[in-house]
Formats: structure tokens, sequence, C-alpha cells
């Protein structure tokens, strides 16, 4: 484990991620959750679509509690050297919050394709630098300061907005079926009134994140 993700506190590792569930399709019988954490989310939707879940987590203590919530758990990083049993292929593969925690997220999307059943489908939960209370961060106090969760998590080795987004993925062979800004943060009303000064032009800096969904390109796209 990297030394700076030790000082994390244990609810970093415990999310549900409810606000996800709409990007789901309806139906799913196996998947996998990267950076799955104690295993929660997998559980979830084991319970509610009565499918296998699978998880990767390079954290020795949330994989450990994982493994008692999920069909099959690997403690390790998420790269080319990671051992799938069986060849085992997914319906869904989760992102939530992971791309950007790693030095080659492009790469990642690329191995995780390869882990895709035909017509299976990446969902990805990806902070948006453009959040509004960062973009005040520049430029009225003229400062770039890290904290330890949310959009200026100081893990966090990338940084997007969501034309680079679903540029990411373009790049790594997908084609972008959905994106859509979640957990709405609308507490800022001088942003909402120069918002609308703008015909609403700077909506996306309501979102602290971008949920995508999307699947592998074929010839026929």
């Amino acid at each position: 484990m990297i030394e700076i993700y030790k000082d994390k506190d244990p609810s970093y590792y415990k999310h549900t991620r409810n606000e996800l569930l709409p990007f789901l399709p309806q139906n799913l019988d196996t998947i996998l959750d990267i950076g799955c954490g104690t295993g929660n989310f997998g559980l979830m939707l084991k319970e509610l679509y009565n499918c296998k879940a699978w998880g990767i987590e390079p954290d020795n203590t949330s994989a450990l509690e994982a493994k008692g919530k999920l069909d099959g758990v690997i403690n390790a990083d998420f790269d080319k050297n990671i051992q799938i049993p069986n060849n085992q292929k997914f319906d869904c593969i989760f992102f939530n919050d992971v791309l950007e925690h790693l030095a080659d997220p492009e790469g990642a999307l690329l191995l995780a394709g390869t882990l895709l059943k035909k017509d299976g489908q990446i969902i990805a939960s990806i902070p948006n630098i453009r959040w509004y209370p960062v973009m005040l961060s520049l430029l009225r106090y003229k400062d770039f300061r890290y904290q330890n969760s949310g959009v200026m998590d100081k893990t966090h080795m990338r940084f997007f907005t969501a034309k680079s987004m679903v540029r990411l993925f373009e790049d790594a062979g997908y084609k972008v079926l959905k994106i859509q800004g979640i957990n709405k943060d609308t507490g800022f009303i001088f942003f909402n009134i120069l918002n609308f000064l703008l015909f609403n032009t700077q909506e996306d800096m309501k979102y602290p994140q971008f949920a995508l969904v999307a699947t592998k390109q074929t010839n026929a796209d």
C-alpha cells in the first residue's frame, strides 16, 4: 500500500454509491468492482441483481473485509500483472472514483476491455476539476490546495473535466453512451446567478463528479 493512503479515514473504503444505480443496465450476471474497498457496493449489487460480484482492492485490510461479502476478491493493484481466475469475463466493470488515482488510466481502461463480455459496459464515477469551489479557489484565492478527500484529494494523480473524461475513454477505444453530473451542488447562490446570466453554459461546474457509461467500440461505430 502506498504510504499516502495510510492516513485515510476507514469510511473512505466503505461507500455504497447508490447514486450510480440509475446508470446500471436492467440485468447483470457478473460484475467487477475495481477499487472495491470493503465490498459494500458489490454487496448492494448482489442483493439487487442476484448477480455475482468480484472486486479488486490493493488495500489489505479493506480487501480482507470485502472477501466476506463478494464472490471473489483480488488483493492487488489493477495492472498487467493481475490474474483473473478461469479467464472470467464481466457484464459490467466499475471504476468508482478510481481512474484519477492511477498513473495510467488509459492503460487501465485498455486492460478492463479485455475482461468485458461482448456488449459489456464500463461504468465510472470521476471527479470534476471544474467544480465551482475548485474554480473559485483558483480565481479568487489563487490557490490549489489538496485535501484528504473529495475532488482535491491529495492521492489523485490525474484531474478531469467532462470533456477530458470522454476523450480518455475514446482514446482507449470506447464509445461513451452516457455522461451525466452526479451529486449536484446547488448551495452557491452567486454561482447560480452567474450561470443564469451566462445562459446556463457553466452547468457542469455544479457537479463534483460525473458518471460515465461506455462500451467497446466496434467496426460499425
